[in-house]
């Protein structure tokens, strides 16, 4: 029996709806506008520190530096042992830079290692389940290259935080959930058990005066490591590196390969001696005429580049916004990328080489969208072959071939959607900077007096070549993360800067939200307010990696009748993620650069904590 798409007309008469004038009445958080600058972060607190440093005359990197450290501080969504990826728009170069704040598997993180354990990934939670600490390194060294501050004046609010600030309830509920796992580790039930009894401890109330004294120390000593430097004459530059060799190579190192090691941890002096924060060239495609940048390989990104390569074969607004064709079309261009993430995405830096310029190429996305069929999802959608599009042969064709799609549901779906933070600043002089900062979420292992939540990164590897051969764990390599912040740029001019949370739904998120803004003509808010749908298709980059090929979670707004025509497609679809109807995407951030008018138009969803400030 054919499918009829009569919803089409439906869909597209509510994206007429969503683009009248009076359209922006009718989101839940109004459209920001600045002029001279703009903060936004996942926590209130945070945006403030942002805006503080602003005010104090600091450039968009010096503000994202202290957004970054105070919502370090604040636990709940990343702590500051995890990892940092960021785009730096440089006005004075006119180039975008990519920063590679990633920790590497320690020495003794080998696949066989994990294997001896009778596992099937690397474990999720403790101390063998961290990567080196990234976010340090990466704060210091974007302050130290593109920042004007020093580090004693961006860590000041998160110093003071860490003095004591009103616990809210997104933390304390993470530490009432994972009691269980805080309970192993002594550092770890002395930070976020303050209260109760030995025998019975409590994590602190919401609104209580939540204090880390250890982190607090810890901090000081590197603006210490800072205030000595300068006074033997050093540069500001040259300071913050001293505060960067404190905690990498002096007593903060030491303390902490200590506290690790003491519970099974494998990272060693020489781990945290070797590694160092990467300063990149990103990946970019055009999409009808605009630059899109992402980071490479080692995150998620490029798997936006690839899906919007493949789209540019269709007509997406002769579809309609969210009918059934266009929710097809999308679910099946995301998964034919994603499935190439899963199989060849990895570390660049570690052999063997991920076939990018392969993946990137506008004639290999033209074959894959011929892979599309129009009426039917496909749940055995899989890897295609990227170096028949550039030189070379694939070393791994016959893991290839032997791939199965396989299906493997999780307990529950955080395995797919676990939350970070994202940061976006932008300031008057053209600095503009994208963040999705992660790991050393609660619960973390405390690394000793350092008061350093370590990250739990090593679970994105994994230990069999034939699942993905690019991302096996070995010492040394980054895992493939799914952090992914965006920029896009038009007529050679900042376009778009913007960045979600939640784990493999990030890049699906980040799509549409282009598409709303691009296609449709929704501004920033409303775009990132839009009722988005998600695939379960693609492994899970955590946990045991579940993989749930043809479930798709769609907004209540999409109607009874899009959702039958969708399930005659062959679609599992549901209603809503995270518990609720209306919520099908995690937080998304973003800033569009309005040069008719020279303001700078912010958006921040409605979903979470997420909040913004703008002059």
């Amino acid at each position: 029996m054919p499918i009829r798409f009569a919803s089409v007309l439906f869909s597209a008469a509510v994206a007429v709806a969503l683009l009248c004038p009076d359209a922006a009445a009718r989101t839940q958080k109004p459209l920001l506008h600045g002029k001279n600058w703009v903060a936004i972060t996942g926590k209130p607190l945070a945006a403030s520190a942002g805006a503080r440093i602003f005010y104090e005359g600091g450039n968009a990197v010096d503000a994202t530096c202290a957004m970054l450290a105070a919502t370090s501080t604040m636990w709940d969504v990343l702590g500051w042992g995890g990892e940092t990826q960021a785009l730096i728009y440089n006005p004075n170069s006119g180039k975008v830079i990519g920063i590679n704040a990633l920790g590497v598997a320690p020495g003794g993180a080998t696949a066989e290692f994990f294997r001896n354990q009778e596992l099937d990934y690397p474990p999720e939670y403790g101390p063998q389940a961290a990567v080196t600490p990234g976010t340090p390194g990466g704060l210091m060294v974007m302050l130290a290259e593109f920042g004007t501050m020093s580090l004693a004046d961006v860590l000041a609010p998160a110093i003071e935080m860490a003095e004591g600030y009103p616990i809210e309830a997104g933390a304390v509920n993470s530490i009432e959930r994972s009691r269980e796992e805080i309970l192993k580790w002594s550092y770890s039930q002395r930070v976020f058990l303050p209260n109760g009894t030995a025998e019975d401890p409590e994590p602190p109330a919401v609104g209580e005066i939540f204090r880390q004294p250890d982190l607090k120390v810890t901090l000081e000593k590197l603006v210490a490591a800072e205030r000595d430097a300068l006074a033997a004459g050093a540069d500001r530059k040259a300071a913050i590196y001293a505060a960067y060799d404190r905690f990498y190579r002096g007593d903060i190192a030491e303390e902490l390969v200590r506290a690790t090691q003491e519970y099974g941890g494998l990272i060693t002096l020489d781990d945290l001696d070797r590694w160092e924060v990467k300063l990149e060239e990103p990946l970019k495609t055009s999409y009808r005429g605009i630059d899109v940048y992402k980071l490479t390989t080692w995150t998620q990104g490029p798997v936006l580049l690839q899906t919007l390569n493949i789209l540019e074969n269709f007509d997406l607004k002769g579809m309609g916004y969210n009918s059934t064709r266009y929710i097809h079309t999308l679910y099946q261009a995301m998964n034919l990328a994603y499935a190439d993430r899963d199989f060849y995405y990895g570390d660049p830096y570690i052999a063997p080489e991920e076939p990018v310029a392969g993946l990137l190429s506008k004639d290999y996305a033209r074959q894959r969208a011929g892979e599309i069929d129009p009426e039917r999802n496909d749940p055995e959608i899989g890897p295609g072959d990227p170096y028949e599009f550039q030189s070379g042969s694939n070393p791994y064709r016959a893991e290839l071939d032997a791939l199965t799609s396989g299906t493997f549901a999780p307990e529950n779906d955080d395995a797919f959607f676990r939350g970070t933070t994202t940061i976006q600043a932008a300031d008057k002089d053209g600095w503009i900077v994208s963040v999705t900062p992660s790991g050393g979420w609660i619960p973390a292992f405390v690394a000793g007096s350092t008061g350093i939540g370590l990250s739990q990164r090593m679970q994105s590897f994994v230990l069999d070549p034939g699942e993905n051969p690019y991302n096996v764990v070995q010492p040394g390599q980054r895992p493939r993360v799914t952090l992914t912040p965006s920029m896009a740029f038009k007529d050679g001019k900042p376009f778009l800067s913007f960045s979600v949370q939640g784990g493999d739904a990030q890049d699906q998120n980040l799509l549409q939200f282009f598409l709303n803004v691009v296609e449709f003509g929704m501004n920033v808010q409303e775009a990132a307010e839009g009722d988005n749908f998600l695939s379960y298709q693609m492994h899970g980059s955590f946990g045991e990696h579940p993989k749930e090929p043809g479930r798709l979670a769609v907004n209540e707004s999409v109607g009874d009748f899009t959702r039958k025509e969708l399930g005659a497609m062959g679609y599992d679809v549901e209603v809503g993620v995270w518990g609720s109807r209306d919520r099908t995407s995690g937080p998304i951030n973003a800033i569009f650069f309005d040069w008719e008018n020279g303001a700078l138009l912010c958006g921040s969803s409605n979903h979470g904590d997420d909040y913004g400030i703008a002059w």
